[in-house]
């Protein structure tokens, strides 16, 4: 299967393959960013202080910003008059493709900015990558996403370095969040066939030469923060292909309720 192609205006035709190709890998994007935008919704009021509070849900707002442009591209790679809210609202658990570690639940405030933190990462070095792709569509949204993605890395290094060399409580809180969290990372950067192609043919890039970068930015601030990279731990893995917790189930209830109680709203 050749996909090998030059740069294209976004919305050209594309040959069956490379359609339902890229459609896969930008419902894994978009799917992603939606269930961890609402993950972090549900912190709006409750976080420890006020501006923190404020600053998860701008990551939100941006991470369903994201989502939004995502979707909307999907649905016009499918051709088959979805909307970008049938495709948030309307699909069954099985068919989203988002990592298992952005469905995990909040926990604590130490849980949330590790999960953050970990998953920043990898969307940093993504998206850095991911402007260069010759499909223009997906350039153009990791462009616009990258500025924003910059800051949330920012922002939940600095938290992890001030939880873990601040108090006792503190480093405990994100250690245990490490005996869950941790085991959820090494799926991001596990490739599916899709990606796998896509990457072959140069669309988008290898999520897996990531890893690199990745691990020396969570060594340089695991350093500063005074915490131990885990080492030889099992990686789960199964939701980018649609083998999930019991967890996003739940996410889809609360999500989808209004859609599906009241067909036809839009966002």
């Amino acid at each position: 299967m050749d996909l090998h192609h030059t740069p294209t205006p976004a919305g050209q035709e594309y040959l069956p393959e490379k359609r339902a190709l890229l459609l896969d890998y930008t419902l894994q994007l978009a799917d992603t960013s939606l269930i961890l935008g609402h993950r972090l919704s549900e912190w709006c009021g409750h976080g420890p202080i006020l501006e923190q509070d404020l600053a998860m849900a701008n990551i939100a707002l941006d991470l369903i910003g994201e989502t939004r442009s995502l979707y909307q591209y999907a649905a016009e790679l499918e051709g088959q008059s979805r909307t970008e809210d049938d495709l948030a609202y309307l699909r069954e658990a099985v068919h989203y493709k988002n990592p298992l570690l952005v469905e995990q639940p909040n926990g604590d405030f130490a849980h949330t900015i590790l999960r953050q933190f970990l998953f920043d990462g990898y969307h940093f070095l993504l998206l850095q990558q991911l402007q260069n792709s010759p499909d223009q569509r997906l350039a153009a949204i990791a462009a616009k996403s990258f500025k924003e993605a910059s800051y949330h890395l920012k922002w939940s290094s600095e938290w992890v370095i001030r939880l873990g060399d601040g108090t006792e409580e503190s480093k405990a809180r994100l250690l245990k969040a490490m005996d869950h969290l941790w085991m959820f990372s090494g799926e991001l950067f596990l490739m599916t066939e899709t990606e796998q192609q896509l990457a072959q043919a140069g669309i988008i890039p290898d999520s897996a030469s990531l890893l690199p970068q990745w691990e020396a930015h969570v060594a340089k601030v695991f350093a500063e923060a005074t915490l131990e990279v885990p080492q030889n731990v099992f990686m789960q893995k199964g939701g980018k292909i649609g083998r999930h917790s019991e967890h996003l189930g739940y996410i889809l209830t609360e999500l989808q309720y209004l859609q599906r109680a009241y067909p036809g709203l839009e966002w």
